[in-house]
């Protein structure tokens, strides 16, 4: 029964993604809501100047409408499954906002560092907040040993710093067509798979919602894309998987999982550093999967890479929670 609830969840939220793209991929062109592409980035990539963005709506849509109605329908709605709903729907207004200054008021980088960080702050307290109030764990435990400890006042630190950073470290990642769809499908699917043994019926579904909606996507999203998901998608995405961890209480394998994210973010910051204090760059251009466009890979043989690493770190991390 439960296996067929997974397969339902995945179909239906894989079919109304693919279903609302053909209707609003044009409608998005007709607005005129395409992709600015930075000067600085690849030169290939200025040939996708115009490509409609903002498609992560129809992700959001789509695991918002599959969720609720398969935790009605197949298990109970929980003080999870709102908390889940409310950060991926509060990230995902943020990088609406972000994309709509962008796309629409003509402001090539959105919102300030500044607003975008003030409004994952909130979000994130409101959520410890609520967290709180239920009584929910704020021990750590690390995988593979079963040890925990209490963190007390500190694992607001943890929350807001798993928060922040995963929605910015998922956010640097789409930067190719289909590299941030198929990671996070992955990813989410590890993270369904952890749930589910633990018998969190309704992280699992939403879990599982999300994969069906971001393969939906790729559809439309594979090179050459028609559509991107935009700050809408990524900033919600980042926020769900960080969620996600938290309520399994799988913080530490979120960076095995989600490696992908942890090293492109990592290049970044390691590219920052090194011109900073050296002048000289370490990757011809940060984030990493850039760096594989300049040395010469094409677009597909990045992206088919990177799924392929990140297939394996979901892997390891099931490995190390299930078996060892």
């Amino acid at each position: 029964m439960l296996e067929q609830v997974i397969v339902f969840t995945i179909a239906m939220a894989f079919l109304i993604t693919v279903l609302l793209s053909p209707i609003f991929i044009p409608f998005l062109r007709r607005l005129k809501f395409g992709q600015s592409i930075r000067e600085e980035g690849p030169k290939s990539h200025q040939k996708k100047s115009g490509t409609p963005t903002m498609g992560g709506i129809m992700i959001l849509l789509s695991l918002i409408a599959t969720t609720i109605v398969m935790t009605n329908k197949f298990s109970e709605p929980t003080v999870q499954t709102y908390l889940l709903l409310f950060v991926t729907i509060g990230y995902g207004l943020l990088g609406f906002l972000d994309d709509f200054i962008k796309v629409v008021m003509k402001r090539n980088l959105g919102l300030t560092s500044k607003q975008k960080l003030f409004g994952q702050l909130m979000i994130a307290f409101i959520f410890y907040f609520v967290y709180q109030q239920n009584d929910f764990s704020t021990e750590l435990r690390i995988p593979g040993i079963d040890f925990t400890f209490d963190l007390g006042w500190g694992y607001i630190l943890l929350m807001i710093f798993m928060l922040v950073g995963g929605s910015n470290a998922v956010n640097l990642t789409d930067g190719l067509d289909g590299l941030l769809a198929g990671t996070a499908a992955i990813a989410f699917g590890a993270y369904a798979v952890l749930a589910w043994n633990q018998s969190q019926y309704d992280i699992a579904i939403f879990s599982v919602a999300v994969v069906g909606a971001v393969l939906g996507f790729l559809v439309f999203n594979a090179h050459p894309a028609k559509v991107f998901m935009g700050d809408t998608g990524s900033l919600a995405l980042g926020g769900a998987i960080a969620t996600v961890a938290i309520l399994t209480k799988l913080e530490i394998l979120l960076v095995i999982i989600g490696g992908v994210f942890v090293i492109e973010t990592l290049s970044v910051i390691i590219q920052v550093i090194s011109f900073k204090t050296t002048g000289k760059r370490v990757f011809k251009m940060s984030p990493l999967h850039h760096h594989y466009e300049l040395v010469g890979w094409s677009e597909w043989r990045v992206v088919v890479t990177f799924w392929a690493v990140g297939l394996l770190f979901a892997m390891l991390g099931i490995y190390i929670e299930v078996w060892i």
